[in-house]
């Protein structure tokens, strides 16, 4: 479908970012209305710093306020139609994730989508119903948790880059190193760590991978002995470097 559009090359620049968009929409969907309402009930009392309200309702860091969901965008009359509608769809996400579309330079691409007529076969096929990337289960497909998405992601990332023959350890480390590093850090205190949260910061974090392998080894001390810590921060990696995506809690 992209074969006709752009180079080999350059698959990754609408692959990627449609990816995330999917995740992110399937994460949102049971609280879409909720969303809508509460944006209605603030605009009626013209609050203007809605941030916090919407995240609250939408059960998330992040949230969407537009009409629509990826699955409402599959028919249109127009091409003109359906990228204006999704143009809209981009708009209508929080802050957070317009820093993530920004830094994929996802909105260049719309133009070229559009004009060969490949936007909506593109949406249809991230809502395949064999393509569940969804934290529930859908259909005979199982639900995708934190951790598989971060491992799926940076494999398609691992894959790009191969294909373009960079460096996959420029941006990817396997996840048996990150779990030995995550060992080396916290098992020589291991006696020390006490109950409560804990800061992880990760000054180039990528997709975060780093930062949920950490928390599950704080899990497993916690597991195996009663005074480590027990992780109660939620995953949400703060932007690093020119690429940042953020994975939610979900």
């Amino acid at each position: 479908m992209l074969r006709d559009v752009y180079v080999r090359g350059k698959y990754r620049d609408v692959i990627l970012p449609m990816t995330v968009l999917r995740r992110l929409d399937a994460v949102l969907e049971p609280t879409k209305q909720a969303v809508l309402d509460m944006k209605a009930a603030l605009d009626r009392e013209q609050i203007t710093n809605q941030d916090d309200a919407l995240r609250a309702a939408s059960g998330q860091a992040f949230y969407n306020t537009s009409p629509f969901l990826l699955r409402d965008l599959k028919a249109r009359a127009t091409q003109q139609k359906l990228r204006d509608d999704f143009e809209a769809y981009l708009d209508g996400f929080s802050p957070n994730v317009q820093d993530i579309l920004t830094n994929f330079e996802f909105r260049n691409q719309i133009p070229r989508l559009s004009k060969a007529d490949a936007l909506g076969q593109l949406i249809e096929r991230f809502l395949d119903p064999d393509i569940n990337l969804s934290p529930n289960a859908s259909g005979t497909q199982p639900g995708l948790d934190n951790h598989s998405m971060g491992t799926m992601f940076e494999e398609l990332v691992r894959r790009f880059n191969e294909e373009n023959n960079e460096e996959a350890g420029e941006h990817w480390t396997p996840r048996d190193a990150v779990r030995l590093m995550a060992k080396l850090m916290f098992l020589p205190m291991a006696d020390r760590i006490k109950s409560g949260a804990y800061l992880l910061y990760d000054c180039a974090c990528g997709t975060g991978g780093m930062l949920t392998v950490a928390e599950e080894t704080l899990h497993q001390i916690a597991a195996e002995s009663s005074t480590a810590a027990t992780p109660n921060t939620p995953w949400s990696p703060v932007p690093a470097t020119a690429r940042c995506f953020f994975w939610p809690t979900c």
